[in-house]
């Protein structure tokens, strides 16, 4: 048994694709949350799960590096608070509003909004090919957001969940380009640090929805979701992602996040019995063109 573990844990192939399923298994309980634990106490549950489970198991580690993160508090509060926070905070909104399937192709486009950031905020080189890769993954994402609809596109009607979606991903790219500033310290101390930054901006969400709609303590089966999101999306697959990281570099663990979509739209009909439909199908295949040139042109 202890030989079959090692595999795994030295196979870089089934590393990443072990964290990429449970990335993908996100929107799935995120859409599984609804009615069942309100959106911002799901928030507040997860990450006070994450900060307790990572400071049990390496807290002297965080503790000893509190020298080096204390420098950078505000940046900490920035890729915890806004960049983990505020991107649960509209993707389980936008959970109330669409199909998992929806959002987890929406997600596809991550790596064209990181590709824009870096032009925008660093002016990094963007060539042609990889301007009609952002272009198409764009477009692919209005594809999704108008179910392929000529009408809608016109009327400009486009689903509140996507657009809440799409508004989640502005978030996490912010926190991806972040993460050009991230100190030399372990990821995974860094990750707890992000969690209690997380917890910390949870708690005026959850006043606000309190104010607004009121919050819905876990049911029986919120507890389940709540307990999987934060054990299995948030805290084993970054150990499972950044193992792959160590075996084979960040380039190539990057391509697997390409699968997320994928694994999410499987999920989705296998597990809630949604519709695959056509305007999916068209929307995955432009979006997957569009990341395969600015990739293709990237490692070239």
């Amino acid at each position: 048994m202890k030989l079959i573990f090692r595999y795994i844990y030295d196979s870089a192939p089934t590393m990443l694709v072990l964290a990429t399923l449970a990335w993908g298994s996100h929107t799935i309980a995120g859409k599984l949350s609804v009615g069942e634990v309100s959106p911002m106490m799901l928030i507040f549950l997860r990450w006070a799960i994450v900060a307790l489970l990572i400071w049990s198991t390496n807290g002297p580690a965080m503790i000893s590096l509190w020298p080096v993160v204390s420098k950078k508090l505000k940046w900490v509060f920035l890729m915890g608070g806004c960049g983990l926070s505020l991107f649960n905070a509209f993707f389980y909104l936008a959970a109330h509003f669409t199909s998992a399937i929806n959002l987890g192709i929406i997600q596809s486009i991550m790596p064209a909004m990181i590709l824009l950031g870096s032009y925008l905020l660093f002016g990094s080189v963007v060539n042609r090919f990889q301007t009609i890769g952002l272009v198409l993954t764009f477009l692919g994402c209005i594809i999704i957001a108008t179910k392929g609809s000529m009408g809608n596109i016109i009327l400009l009607t486009f689903n509140i969940g996507d657009l809440l979606m799409l508004l989640a991903i502005l978030f996490y790219a912010g926190y991806s380009l972040g993460l050009k500033n991230r100190p030399s310290i372990p990821g995974l101390i860094m990750m707890g640090y992000f969690s209690i930054a997380a917890l910390i901006m949870s708690v005026p969400l959850v006043f606000v929805e309190t104010l607004i709609s009121g919050f819905r303590i876990p049911t029986e089966n919120g507890w389940y979701i709540v307990l999987y999101i934060a054990l299995v999306p948030s805290f084993l697959s970054q150990i499972f992602f950044m193992r792959g990281v160590d075996l084979v570099g960040p380039n190539s663990a990057g391509l697997y996040a390409n699968l997320v979509p994928i694994f999410s739209a499987l999920m989705a009909i296998l597990i809630l019995d949604e519709t695959f439909r056509f305007y999916h199908l068209i929307a995955m295949v432009i979006i997957f063109s569009g990341i395969f040139l600015f990739e293709k042109k990237k490692s070239s």
